[in-house]
């Protein structure tokens, strides 16, 4: 390997903290650039020391929930005070809830975790806050950041039904709390894949999600499906929505964690998944879009995508786009499948402040979002939401459950899309896997595979190269050969 670039890169990497570090305090935005005056206490210029010691004290009193959006933390928050889904957003905002502060910080997942720093930085109220599957444990192995549940009067007889692997996310494997539960998440987002029926029929000709699935049940029968399908369209009609998409999939088959003793792992699984992804690349297999743009939405509404990667959470937020919204001329073509492997895509987990003045607010929130059965039924149909509780889903799905007809009716017959992925959420098996690094490696690789393995045409061995030097610069104090 090239040791020597890695080197280099080591250097350009500290020469570049060392930029920022001289500069930060310049302004008052994130690395974003959106405003971050939700977080930011204002400047006063006569006595602007006490009155923001006065503001501090006062803020003691009220409940101080952040996250990085407003998409499930309000909901949680009405859940548990008995209030109103259709205006808490709007009531927040405006702190018309009674003992409760919500910070929107209005920016991506990605981010909240600089924003969260900056609020520790400046001895910020927080009580309870949000984290993001791929950074949760830069916090929950932190225990100056966070703290057991136990501490605040949990037990895990609280989550008997939790699927296994949130338990594994939310448990620290680090400092005084290793081994202890300190995060725990109210939704499983399993993932599945949503796919064009009348395609799939035209095409593969299966004709219902149990026959796709066994089409598409392995990563070998997923490339041949879709080898089938851009030969017979010409490459009109590509099975995957995107690289993104279907890494999502594949890294939850690792059987390695990405750092084993300081040291960067490059798995079996990782040569596999590059073979498969240029495999679909070549063939017409996937589309060359890139996630979260316009292009990859709108392939699914002309019908040059076939099929999308998606989780619970992503049926009513993007996936409702790519079918072209409700009446849209796609919508109620589409049903979903397991797919090759089963795969979580996301996920938030809550963890509290030890220095929060409001733990036993902290406390019922956590319980009625994450332990309450009842609570948690009722928010399931109402937000709707996969909950963390497989007996609650079970008896959910059972009974046939219609969680949202927008949502259903995407589908043909209106099948039950959380049926589809039940399954997956209780094979998902994370245990030993998790890393603090899991979030900056995993993204490299994917970046590195695209860009060079798939589009330049690099070899495996020179693609794991380039990675490795990615991977040095993302976390300099990795071993990487």
């Amino acid at each position: 390997m090239n040791t020597l670039k890695r080197t280099l890169a080591l250097v350009a990497t500290l020469a570049m903290a060392a930029t920022s570090l001289a500069s930060c305090g310049k302004d008052d935005e994130g690395s974003d650039g959106k405003d971050t005056q939700t977080t930011t206490a204002a400047k006063v210029d006569d006595g602007g020391d006490k009155k923001e010691d006065d503001k501090k004290e006062d803020n003691k009193n009220v409940f101080t929930v952040a996250a990085w959006n407003h998409d499930d933390a309000p909901y949680l928050i009405a859940q548990w005070k008995g209030l109103s889904f259709d205006t808490i957003v709007g009531d927040l905002a405006d702190d018309k809830v009674d003992g409760v502060h919500f910070i929107d910080m209005n920016c991506g997942g990605g981010d909240a975790a600089e924003k969260y720093d900056q609020m520790f930085n400046n001895g910020e109220d927080i009580d309870l806050y949000f984290c993001e599957a791929d950074w949760a444990l830069k916090y929950i192995n932190d225990d100056t950041r966070t703290m057991a549940l136990e501490d605040l009067g949990i037990s895990d007889d609280a989550f008997a039904n939790i699927y296994s692997y949130t338990d594994d996310i939310g448990k620290a494997t680090a400092g005084k709390n290793a081994g202890k539960r300190v995060g725990i998440s109210w939704q499983a987002a399993a993932g599945g894949f949503a796919y064009r029926a009348d395609l799939a029929e035209q095409y593969l000709g299966v004709k219902s999600p149990e026959e796709m699935q066994e089409k598409i049940g392995s990563w070998d029968k997923f490339v041949a499906a879709a080898e089938t399908i851009a030969e017979q369209s010409n490459k009109g009609v590509a099975l995957a929505d995107t690289l993104g998409g279907l890494w999502q999939a594949y890294a939850c088959g690792r059987k390695t964690p990405w750092v084993k003793d300081n040291k960067v792992e490059v798995d079996a699984s990782c040569e596999d998944y590059a073979k498969t992804a240029k495999a679909l690349w070549d063939c017409g297999g996937v589309t060359k879009n890139n996630q979260w743009t316009d292009e990859w939405k709108a392939a699914g509404v002309s019908g040059a995508c076939m099929g999308y990667f998606v989780s619970t959470w992503g049926f009513g937020n993007f996936f409702m786009d790519a079918v072209g919204g409700v009446g849209g001329a796609q919508y109620g073509k589409w049903n979903v499948c397991q797919g090759p492997v089963p795969f979580y895509w996301g996920g938030t987990w809550m963890v509290v402040n030890p220095d929060s003045d409001n733990k036993d607010e902290a406390k019922a929130l956590i319980l009625s979002a994450t332990s309450d059965e009842a609570a948690m039924k009722d928010y399931a149909v109402k937000k709707p939401e996969y909950v963390n509780n497989s007996k609650v889903m079970d008896e959910l799905i059972a009974s046939d459950t219609v969680f949202n007809e927008d949502i259903s009716g995407q589908f043909v017959d209106n099948q039950n899309y959380f049926k589809a992925l039940a399954d997956n959420a209780k094979q998902i098996n994370f245990k030993d896997l998790i890393t603090p690094y899991d979030s900056a490696l995993k993204s490299a690789f994917q970046t590195v595979v695209k860009e060079q393995y798939c589009e330049a045409g690099a070899s495996w061995d020179e693609t794991v190269d380039k990675f490795l030097d990615k991977a040095a610069e993302a976390v300099p104090d990795l071993v990487v050969d």
